[in-house]
């Protein structure tokens, strides 16, 4: 599994007994699942008294560190064997495996609810309008363009809509056809 150092350091600090007590260590798994899993984020995750002799920048790093390690391995359907080479002990190994059985099914749900592709568009409607007037009662006479764009992602129908200039208009028609071009070239290969 590819961490970056950050997480890395974090993970080493989290495995090291010196840095965590035991009963710390427990809580900490404990909370570092739990934020993954509730809806909205409790700022007091990290206020639990098995936490407190531990300085806050360090909590908070390591904090950081188990929730990537945790959304990682469950992206990867990863083992015990990436605990292993971060040196931490069979106990802690044991208790953090035992936690992540326990929610990986949770988790699962969670990471499939994330969309994985934009929305597929299914219908355009479009309306010329003009600007008569400003702000200041200026006479402006320009014409702009109201877009409208159905879309469609998981089933679910959604309307975008804006408004944009003629040149705007012909900046988003000239990146389409260089998008089109693209795809066209990407499926010849």
């Amino acid at each position: 599994m590819e961490l970056s150092e950050s997480v890395q350091r974090g993970l080493q600090s989290l495995a090291d007994p010196s840095a965590v007590d035991q009963s710390g260590f427990q809580a900490l798994v404990d909370a570092s699942f739990r934020s993954l899993l509730s809806s909205h984020g409790d700022p007091a995750v990290l206020d639990l008294p098995e936490l407190k002799r531990i300085d806050r920048i360090l909590l908070k790093q390591i904090h950081t560190a188990a929730a990537t390690f945790i959304l990682e391995a469950v992206k990867l359907n990863a083992d015990s064997s990436s605990l292993e080479e971060l040196t931490f002990s069979t106990e802690r190994i044991e208790i953090f495996c035992g936690t992540y059985q326990k929610h990986k099914k949770e988790l699962d749900r969670l990471l499939a609810s994330i969309g994985r592709r934009p929305a597929q568009i299914n219908d355009v409607s479009w309306r010329l309008q003009y600007h008569t007037k400003n702000g200041q009662l200026d006479k402006v006479n320009e014409p702009f363009y109201l877009i409208s764009l159905n879309t469609e992602n998981g089933g679910s129908s959604e309307d975008i809509n804006f408004a944009c200039t003629t040149e705007q208009l012909q900046d988003l028609v000239g990146k389409l056809k260089d998008a089109a071009k693209s795809v066209e070239k990407a499926s010849q290969m």
